[in-house]
């Protein structure tokens, strides 16, 4: 038996053909759809990057106690347990977040791993002197008003390194994958997984993918969208046009392992998942990116393709409701090993093959941001009670934040604490004090109707489905072990009492 993964960070789900995706050139996602299950209804959970990735390794929503960080001592992982079972685990990423601080333990738990360097504000090449970045460009700037901020810097210092398409990170990395895949085919009990960080911002591609689409060249050069959407309509599809080409150069580096698989007749013994971590609001809702703003459709809802062998089911749709934590159970139910005791995800096999239920909601969000939550129609989304967003603690036994270690001083403001949660294994925990995001997008609960308002245009107002979706959220925060503050912080601590008048619903 063997596994093939291939994760695309910030894939939007409606930009995929089989998703709908008029205009983008995308043969290989359409090939992929009809040798696999596409879900119709997948969401994301902790967002963003490495939140979703400590989802696919644990099977534990991430976002509820922590913010962006490693993988904890007490962290059951996907791939490490797959080795500990003798299955052989190799993963190939151009994702930058790996090597810094807050992803630093996640691909040391496969048994071998190669990193692409080069991707957005990756540290990879020594330059002293900044470089030259078009005035189109949104940059943010340092406090001294002139230098550009480490991550943009960085990013136009690796584009003078990308001279030829071999020389695209995400293109190398799907080298390296089928590299893998050519050297191993034949071997059995391995798990591979491929994943790139296109098409996540900024959206640069070869020449050829953006000469699919001519308007990729109209209006202002500017590629890497940020903020408040003040650009104007032709601006606002320059930049959709290049996120196209993008998506494109993709389709081609899955159509590669696509080709290793039928070249090898691997398709009888070999399960394939692709997915992403979650999408990216591309104008709409007055909104670039999927940082400060609600978790709209856009950036929750996202493609996933399943094949598995022991099914046979290829060319068709499921519409069960299912997320990222439910993939790391499926491949361990896959290789036929037990599930850790405290996974909240479940194997989609039985959903595979006839689209059988595995959860009736789904918890998605950033930390200390909104939650959300679904039940595959109806999408409520709750906000902090107070603009203060208080109170808010981060639970964690690795004090790093995305870039740095916690300072002295945020460590001083801690205390040791021992929560009866289970998934820590009564393990002390240090409780920091949450840092408040001032979101750019602070608004009443919302419920939405996605049956009625699949856009997320028109709220519901309907009060019976409100107090519904309410308890089931209170319900989802029980059995997740929430922290009781958070509760507090979105205003439930006193409607606890609608569980009992809806648990008979479920």
């Amino acid at each position: 038996m063997r596994a093939i993964v291939v994760l695309f960070d910030t894939l939007v789900r409606n930009y995929v053909p089989p998703y709908g995706g008029a205009g983008v050139h995308a043969p290989n996602f359409q090939r992929l759809a009809e040798r696999t299950v596409a879900f119709d209804t997948c969401y994301a959970g902790s967002l963003p990057c490495m939140p979703a990735r400590r989802e696919l390794h644990t099977g534990r929503y991430n976002f509820l106690h922590r913010n962006w960080g490693p993988l904890e001592p007490f962290d059951e992982s996907m791939p490490e347990i797959l080795s500990h079972a003798g299955v052989y685990t190799h993963l190939v990423t151009d994702h930058a977040h790996y090597w810094e601080d807050g992803g630093c333990t996640y691909h040391t738990r496969y048994d071998s791993w190669e990193g692409v360097r080069g991707q957005q504000g990756d540290r990879w090449k020594g330059h002293v002197e900044d470089p030259v970045i078009p005035d189109t460009v949104k940059v943010p700037m340092k406090p001294d008003g002139r230098t550009p901020a480490e991550v943009w810097r960085y990013d136009w210092v690796n584009r003078e390194y990308f001279t030829t398409e071999e020389t695209y990170p995400g293109i190398r990395t799907f080298s390296l994958g089928t590299e893998f895949i050519e050297k191993n085919w034949n071997a059995d009990n391995w798990m591979l997984q491929i994943e790139t960080f296109d098409p996540h911002e900024p959206f640069l591609a070869p020449d050829r993918f953006k000469q699919m689409y001519p308007d990729a060249y109209a209006g202002p050069h500017y590629d890497w969208p940020r903020g408040i959407r003040d650009e104007d309509d032709e601006t606002v599809e320059h930049v959709r046009n290049l996120y196209r080409a993008r998506v494109s150069m993709c389709d081609e580096n899955l159509g590669t392992v696509l080709d290793a698989m039928d070249r090898h007749d691997m398709w009888n013994d070999t399960m394939l998942i692709v997915f992403s971590d979650h999408g990216f609001l591309l104008g709409e809702h007055r909104f670039w990116g999927k940082n400060g703003t609600a978790m709209y459709e856009e950036i929750a809802h996202t493609p996933c393709f399943i094949w598995d062998p022991r099914c046979g089911e290829a060319n068709t749709r499921r519409s069960a409701l299912v997320q990222t934590i439910d993939l790391g159970p499926t491949l361990l139910d896959f290789f036929s090993l037990p599930l850790p005791d405290h996974a909240q995800g479940r194997p989609l096999r039985d959903t595979i093959q006839s689209d059988a239920p595995v959860r009736d909601y789904g918890l998605f969000g950033v930390f200390g941001e909104q939650v959300c939550i679904t039940d595959g129609r109806y999408v409520y989304m709750r906000y902090p009670a107070t603009r203060d967003n208080a109170p808010l603690s981060m639970y964690t036994l690795m004090p790093n934040n995305m870039f740095a270690r916690f300072s002295p001083q945020l460590i001083k403001e801690s205390e040791t604490v021992r929560p009866k949660w289970e998934f820590t294994k009564g393990c002390p925990l240090l409780k920091t004090p949450g840092r408040p995001r001032n979101t750019l997008f602070f608004d009443k609960h919302s419920l939405y109707d996605l049956d009625a308002s699949p856009t997320q245009e028109m709220k519901c107002e309907d009060l019976r489905e409100i107090e519904r979706m309410e308890a089931l959220l209170i319900r989802a925060l029980r059995e997740s072990d929430a922290p009781g503050e958070q509760f507090v912080r979105l205003g439930l601590d006193s409607r606890k009492k609608n569980v009992d008048r809806w648990k008979n619903q479920w």
